[in-house]
């Protein structure tokens, strides 16, 4: 029983990334390579030969006669010669009169050559080609512009992203900082609060340098995301310095969670209320 080539393990993953215009010339690549070195490797065996004869004749010419290959005539053309012929059109030297030119500049005269086949056909197919890229990529369903490619490529990435900050623990995307309930992190969160913030903000936050934090008021937002921002970035001109220095992205929200859970804990001496009101999603 066969299998197709294209049910291979690996096959569909390997060259399912490719357009069918891609597989195309990749397929063309090969394909002249492969050629290439078959051409190259020919080349090299008749260079052989040659340098083969020209040894015989130069320290062994008896070799030659005995084999009755001096007085021979030029064997036939190869197959490679005459291909190598047709595809550069190339007038041999000793009829080069043909197709010499008028053109004289300093003892240098220009020979009227043909443009090499092969480079005209080549040519060629790059005009009879240009329509049918011309549709594929500008007209056809079956390829994306330019601006479409960007596109696409951009969503691909921002979803990689995302992808990625869901994995690190201490990466966290600002515009949507998750709320921690659970007491390791709120312990977590009280022992930075201590060593860091109580100096200002009283060891209940009840206040002091600075506002009150188990109320309802609000100098730069009340929100998990809010108050996270503001202990990363800090309020310089008050004397509240960035704490993303010092502290990693984990560290903020557990301590960001922290603060929130001490709403409404009303400690003593607590400071007046500043800024404005928010109403935590508990309180609607």
């Amino acid at each position: 029983m066969s299998i197709p080539f294209t049910t291979l393990p690996g096959f569909a993953t390997f060259f399912g990334r490719f357009s069918e215009l891609e597989f195309f010339a990749l397929s063309m690549m090969v394909l002249i390579f492969v050629l290439g070195c078959w051409a190259l490797l020919d080349l090299c065996f008749q260079l052989m030969a040659l340098q083969r004869h020209r040894l015989l004749a130069r320290y062994h010419p008896e070799l030659l006669v005995e084999k009755a290959l001096a007085a021979a005539a030029p064997p036939t053309a190869s197959w490679w010669s005459l291909l190598r012929e047709r595809l550069s059109d190339a007038v041999p030297v000793a009829q080069e009169q043909v197709i010499l030119l008028d053109h004289d500049y300093d003892g240098v005269r220009e020979l009227d050559n043909n443009l090499p086949p092969w480079w005209k056909g080549l040519f060629y197919v790059t005009i009879a080609f240009a329509p049918i890229y011309l549709y594929f990529y500008e007209f056809s369903d079956y390829s994306q512009t330019n601006q479409e490619e960007y596109a696409t490529e951009m969503t691909l990435a921002e979803a990689k992203v995302i992808a990625y900050l869901k994995t690190q623990e201490n990466t966290l995307d600002e515009s949507d900082v998750p709320l921690l309930a659970d007491n390791d992190a709120l312990g977590k969160g009280q022992v930075i609060f201590t060593a860091k913030c109580a100096p200002c903000h009283g060891k209940a936050a009840e206040g002091g340098i600075g506002p009150n934090l188990t109320d309802d008021y609000w100098l730069h937002g009340g929100s998990i995301t809010e108050v996270y921002r503001t202990i990363k970035n800090g309020v310089p001109e008050k004397g509240m310095i960035p704490w993303k220095n010092e502290l990693r992205p984990r560290d903020m929200q557990e301590l960001a969670s922290y603060i929130l859970s001490l709403q409404g804990t009303d400690p003593a001496n607590g400071k007046d209320p500043q800024g404005e009101y928010y109403a935590s999603e508990e309180s609607k």
